[in-house]
């Protein structure tokens, strides 16, 4: 049984979906998932999407900095590293280390729209090359089971985060073609290959490219989606299937579990909600939400941890899109967050919030 199986059942049992954070570049790093884990941990967490090709091609210096986008601490568990990349090579050694480096599970992102990834074919310029896409899957997965063999680790299950379609909605032919099926002249669908083994999970967000997050999520997709995987894997035991997670607009759990029980999603991927509320998966602080000082202590822990795991690569600016959501809603945060958006570093924020903390 693999950690996606693991956890459906124990969801399952709860009576809930699985609930999970969102990989977001520049803000779901090794500090702020600690902190997250402390507070509220959610079912599975998420490395920020990392290159693969600049982890097999990059000098040593930049593959040092690319792999501390994978560093992660124990308590984070079950941890997932997500990759980018649409070269076979280069995602066949992210499956390689991915292993050695002890993750539980590895996510492909096909969904990215930055054009920069784009350029690369990778992120959601995969969706329109489907029958690479399965290529990548592979490679992913050939680069674990190798490396599980001749280390002796586990195999460990690989998964896909996208979106409906790239310029318009093409969710009936794509998740079909991550699941390993083609339609044929007739308009049925084929299975295209035999050997093709279909992602554990695949998490849709509910927009297209092309919509970015500029229009709300469509959560009736997601039910298509599960509706969708029904239909192509009724022939599979049920706990065998591949998961649909969805994604989009979630706030909270509350209405993570409202949005899974309307369209019978397995999961929910919950992203934006988590700025600057390190509690957002904690079900004890819907009735005891955290006060003023707890909320600024989280936040020096973060600024703090920031600095000890990634102060000598990363710019202390990446803190500020967090300033903006802890310090939020109480009387003189205003003031508070204009200073904060001011400092350059660690211990001008730090001095600036205990001295904040002394009036309160």
């Amino acid at each position: 049984m693999n950690i996606w199986q693991t956890l459906y059942k124990k969801a399952q049992a709860e009576k809930r979906p699985v609930l999970v954070l969102a990989p977001m570049a520049n803000v779901t790093d090794a500090a702020f998932r600690a902190v997250i884990s402390k507070y509220g941990k959610p079912d599975a967490l998420w490395t920020e999407f990392v290159s693969a090709d600049g982890l097999r091609l990059a000098h040593e210096e930049g593959k040092q900095k690319l792999l501390r986008d994978l560093l992660y601490i124990e308590q984070e568990r079950p941890i997932i590293a997500q990759f980018f990349s649409s070269n076979i090579e280069s995602m066949y050694q992210a499956g390689r280390l991915v292993v050695k480096l002890g993750f539980d599970g590895a996510d492909i992102n096909m969904g990215c729209p930055d054009k920069s990834i784009e350029k690369q074919k990778a992120g959601a310029a995969m969706m329109r090359d489907p029958k690479h896409a399965r290529l990548i899957i592979t490679a992913l997965q050939k680069g674990i089971e190798d490396e599980a063999k001749e280390s002796g680790k586990a195999i460990i299950p690989v998964s896909v985060k996208t979106r409906i379609g790239f310029n318009k909605n093409e969710l009936e032919t794509w998740l079909p073609a991550l699941l390993g099926f083609d339609q044929n002249a007739e308009g049925k669908f084929d299975i295209a290959d035999l050997s093709y083994i279909p992602p554990v999970l695949i998490t849709i967000h509910a927009r297209t490219r092309k919509e970015m997050s500029k229009v709300p999520a469509r959560w009736v997709h997601v039910a298509r989606a599960v509706e969708i995987r029904n239909e192509l894997q009724k022939n599979i035991v049920e706990e065998n299937r591949t998961l649909i997670f969805g994604n989009g607009d979630v706030i909270d759990i509350v209405d993570a579990k409202q949005k899974a029980q309307q369209t019978h999603a397995d999961g929910v991927m919950l992203g934006r909600a988590i700025f600057g509320n390190p509690w957002l998966f904690n079900a004890d602080t819907v009735a005891n939400p955290p006060t003023l000082s707890q909320k600024l202590i989280a936040m020096k822990e973060h600024i703090n941890l920031f600095d000890s795991y990634l102060g000598d690569i990363k710019s202390f600016a990446i803190m500020k899109k967090h300033f903006k959501s802890y310090v939020l809603g109480f009387d003189g945060a205003k003031d508070l967050r204009l200073k904060l958006m001011e400092v350059e570093n660690k211990e001008e924020a730090i001095h600036i919030i205990d001295s904040f903390l002394n009036q309160v």
